[in-house]
């Protein structure tokens, strides 16, 4: 069989992408030990129980936002994903978000039900329910002595007073809200005597308003037969059953105004334009989210930052060795200029350095002198092939008496290249003269 061989590097990359993309981002919970956080504003820590421990970083882009200072010792819900840092072959979780551990947990639970439910397709449009447009009957789920409920009837009884109202009691917090919902729900779609349910409660902590989180919620909205509207706590509130509800309104009394219509017809045409506008711009978001998912997990797994953080890395190891070197090179050097202080005391250069200063100043004057001659003859020579060149120039021989005659132009070497009354051009050393030729013969001996 042929041999499968890795390097090292090769095997270490191999595993960081396994581990990055086989488990995505997790919640882990720990005790922080051995924290530290170097000149480079990174942190890096182990998160233990009583029985194991891991490796952690949290690089500066995401500490910065950690709203308490984290000690050693300190309880945490972190989140990350995991991965290997591949220069020491270490495995290791790197966080993205870090806070305190106690509602955390609820918070991480919140996230596990959203990210499962999400998976199913529990919060996709296309299973919504449509709501009536003219509701005859409207059920409310909710606390009878809430200010939830009286809300949402104040705004009924306003807004559409013609529809009969059918109230489900029910307890909204505590150990038993769950299963009064539950039970509120399954009597409401087994009498079937309403068009829409509103689910209504007010607003309050993450704890108060978990009933409304719980599966068995969930899962009861699910398989509704009746359109529900959730209206549960404030605008800042969400929890699973909004997003498993066929609608989620901010508040109760804004559930109350989504269940009913308005009774101008204007406002009526509005209102089904935007709710058409809203189911297609949802869908079209769900399909961009997954998309934009998919890009995401991707581009983590090529992004820069994650190369970056590795050299950062790097960078705080090599920095610590280059530490340690540099103290053993100082020592090291500190002994070496020891023993050549010694040699230098026993071997003074100073007579050394004084024939080297007169040598030099010898070979100094030596130089100056070649130069100064070299110059002398240069100028010599120079002088004498400018006479020589002035000698052979046409300029030099017009200065000697001689002259430079043309015709239309052209040079005349011949006698017999001019005529009588032909104008001829006389060029001389200091100018030139125009003339006319009276008569042509041969030269007089």
């Amino acid at each position: 069989m042929e041999k499968k061989i890795y390097t090292v590097s090769r095997l270490n990359q191999e595993v960081q992408r396994q581990l990055e993309t086989g488990f995505g981002t997790l919640w882990l919970q720990g005790e922080l030990s051995n924290f530290s956080r170097p000149g480079s504003g990174h942190f890096y820590f182990t998160l233990k129980d009583s029985r194991s421990q891991i490796r952690c970083a949290m690089f500066k882009g995401r500490n910065r936002y950690v709203d308490f200072n984290p000690q050693n010792g300190d309880a945490v819900l972190v989140r990350g994903k995991l991965g290997l840092y591949a220069a020491r072959g270490d495995f290791q979780l790197i966080v993205e978000h870090m806070e305190p551990e106690g509602e955390g947990k609820l918070q991480a639970a919140f996230e596990a039900t959203k990210r499962a439910l999400a998976e199913k397709g529990w919060f996709d449009v296309a299973a919504k329910k449509p709501l009536p447009q003219l509701p005859q009957t409207i059920g409310i789920v909710s606390s009878p002595t809430s200010a939830a409920l009286r809300d949402a009837l104040q705004v009924l009884g306003r807004r559409y007073r013609q529809s009969r109202i059918v109230i489900y009691p029910t307890l909204t917090q505590g150990k038993d809200a769950a299963p009064n919902i539950v039970r509120a729900l399954t009597r409401a779609n087994d009498r079937s005597e309403v068009d829409v349910i509103l689910l209504v409660r007010g607003g309050g902590s993450l704890e108060d308003l978990w009933a409304y989180n719980e599966l068995a919620v969930a899962t009861a909205i699910r398989d509704s037969h009746l359109p529900i509207i959730a209206g549960i706590g404030h605008e800042i509130d969400i929890t699973i059953s909004d997003l498993v509800s066929d609608l989620r309104a901010p508040t109760p009394s804004a559930a109350a105004e989504l269940a009913t219509p308005d009774t101008n017809s204007l406002q009526q045409r509005v209102r089904d334009a935007h709710a058409n506008l809203k189911r297609n711009q949802l869908s079209r978001l769900s399909g961009l989210t997954q998309q934009l998912n998919q890009q995401i997990t991707r581009l983590h797994l090529r992004h820069p930052e994650r190369r970056i953080s590795e050299q950062s890395q790097q960078v705080d190891d090599l920095e610590r060795r280059l530490l340690r070197a540099w103290k053993n090179q100082k020592a090291h050097a500190s002994n070496r200029l020891s023993t050549a202080q010694v040699s230098l005391n026993a071997h003074s250069p100073n007579q050394k350095i004084t024939n080297r200063i007169i040598q030099l100043n010898a070979f100094e004057a030596r130089i100056l002198m070649a130069i100064n001659r070299r110059q002398a003859e240069a100028r010599i020579r120079f002088d004498s092939l400018t006479r020589t060149l002035h000698n052979v120039s046409p300029l030099g021989v017009l200065e000697r008496g001689y002259a430079i005659v043309s015709i239309n132009d052209k040079l005349v070497t011949h006698v017999g290249s001019v005529k009588s009354n032909d104008e001829i051009n006389v060029r001389l050393a200091n100018g030139q003269i125009r003339a006319i030729v009276k008569a042509t013969g041969p030269a007089k001996a």
